[in-house]
């Protein structure tokens, strides 16, 4: 058995063919000679029987004579490829065009369709017998005389030897027919095959290369669909793992970033004190109160990746309560008016009192608020506005946080959900590892509901939180 995908293609291909082909030559073959050669034949001896019967029908002397007999099939004989017999009413052979039987002149001839002659009717045979001597086309046609008596018969027939050649002539180009096919199949056949295993091949060794860690390139998608399919299916595969790949180096980079910062401001702080700025009360108090926002700020990276292994291992719990939503805003957003105020910015609320009771997790949400209105704040300039707006339409509940930094351009809106994505902001690189909005996003989808984006670059942004309002599931886990 073939120990190759190509090798087993080529044979799948060729196999039927070495096997069809053959079996309906050799059918074909049958068909035509029994068919259609043979009737034929036997046709052709009827309509010349039926002329020499119309000629020795006003010849009576002939079948009593065996002399004028010859002479008759002697005048006949020329014009016609069949051996041609007179037999009398009794059965007696008259005469014959063939020379081997003038030894059998004047003799009874033996033949199972002489009875149904001398009752008056013509009797057709055919016969494929591979004896040379048969006869594979024998007619057998009664004289009838003007008062109804048989008078003789007339008898035409083809011995297989006077055919066989026409036959054999038509068996070679049948099979020289088929043998072209043969080829012609193959050849097509094996193509077709290596044709069909040579991409199979290709994303084969490519899949070891990718195994191997080596760097690919997508390939064409060529070839049927199916072939297609899997080409397409391979590089989405590739796509996908470099995505990962740089999605790492990301990360990598993001950690070595928003680690080494405060680290190193840490250990600056530290060695300060220990040359002994520790003795002056005020510069230790600055020193502490730098430490510890420092310390703040690795407590947020720490906090993120939890709660990224939380997205990714799906364990992310949830304590839904019935939560007043309009006063818990209130309180959520509360810690961040400060920070807004303090960057210079004009902070509103517009929270209408009749909000509904909605079942979430205040945590969790206020995780997501609290992402939103981080980013807010961190891009929007000395002087612009950060505002917070809520509101209730049939079956959903929407918190809207809005800004007036620089916006987002509309080709990296499709990425902001990414994590580790961080679009490209004016003023250069922002402090943050590009997770805040990739679990906020997350956080909203296991309460049923969504986070949606409109920037308008240069003008600001609007992050809008849609919760649903007549849903109340517990115990929901990121998948």
């Amino acid at each position: 058995m073939p120990n190759t995908l190509r090798r087993r293609l080529v044979v799948s291909h060729v196999l039927p063919l070495l096997v069809t082909i053959p079996i309906m030559g050799i059918a074909l073959i049958y068909v035509l000679e029994t068919q259609v050669l043979q009737p034929s034949l036997a046709n052709e001896l009827q309509v010349d029987a039926r002329l020499i019967v119309a000629v020795t029908r006003d010849m009576p002397g002939i079948w009593r004579d065996a002399v004028q007999a010859q002479a008759m099939v002697a005048r006949v004989d020329p014009n016609l490829t069949a051996r041609v017999m007179l037999l009398d009413a009794s059965g007696r052979l008259l005469a014959s065009s063939d020379p081997s039987d003038a030894e059998r002149i004047d003799q009874p001839l033996i033949h199972p369709a002489l009875p149904q002659v001398l009752s008056g009717r013509t009797s057709t045979h055919t016969d494929y017998s591979a004896g040379l001597q048969s006869e594979i086309a024998d007619v057998f046609m009664p004289v009838v005389g003007s008062q109804g008596q048989i008078l003789g018969i007339v008898r035409l027939s083809y011995p297989l030897i006077s055919v066989f050649d026409q036959f054999l002539h038509l068996r070679y180009l049948i099979a020289g027919v088929l043998v072209v096919g043969l080829l012609s199949g193959t050849a097509m056949g094996s193509f077709l095959a290596v044709d069909l295993g040579r991409p199979l091949q290709r994303v084969t060794q490519d899949v070891y290369r990718l195994a191997s860690g080596q760097d690919l390139a997508p390939l064409p998608e060529h070839g049927t669909q199916e072939i297609r399919l899997l080409l397409r299916a391979f590089n989405d595969l590739v796509g996908r793992l470099r995505a990962a790949e740089e999605t790492r180096r990301q990360l990598l980079a993001n950690l070595a970033h928003e680690l080494g910062r405060p680290l190193g401001a840490l250990h600056l702080a530290v060695q300060v004190m220990q040359r002994g700025a520790a003795e002056d009360g005020s510069m230790r108090e600055e020193l502490l109160a730098g430490m510890a926002t420092e310390l703040q700020s690795l407590k947020r990276v720490v906090d993120d990746l939890v709660r990224l292994r939380d997205q990714l291992t799906g364990r992310l719990q949830m304590d839904r309560r019935p939560t007043l939503l309009g006063e818990w805003l209130s309180q959520a957003s509360s810690p961040w008016r400060e920070s807004a105020r303090e960057k210079g910015l004009r902070w509103e609320v517009t929270v209408p009192p009749d909000l509904p009771v909605l079942e979430i997790d205040t945590n969790r949400v206020g995780q997501a608020l609290g992402n939103l209105l981080s980013n807010a704040i961190k891009y929007t300039p000395s002087g612009g506005t950060v505002s917070i707006s809520a509101g209730a339409t049939e079956g959903e509940v929407w918190i809207r946080v809005s800004d007036t930094g620089p916006g987002i351009a509309p080709e990296e809106q499709a990425h902001l959900f990414t994590p580790f994505y961080r679009g490209k902001q004016a003023g250069g690189p922002q402090p943050g590892m590009g997770l805040g909005l990739s679990i906020a996003h997350d956080l909203i989808a296991a309460h049923n509901g969504r986070l949606e984006v409109e920037s308008v670059p240069g003008i600001g942004s609007h992050f809008t939180i849609w919760l649903p309002s007549n849903e109340i599931t517990a115990d929901l886990k990121v998948s």
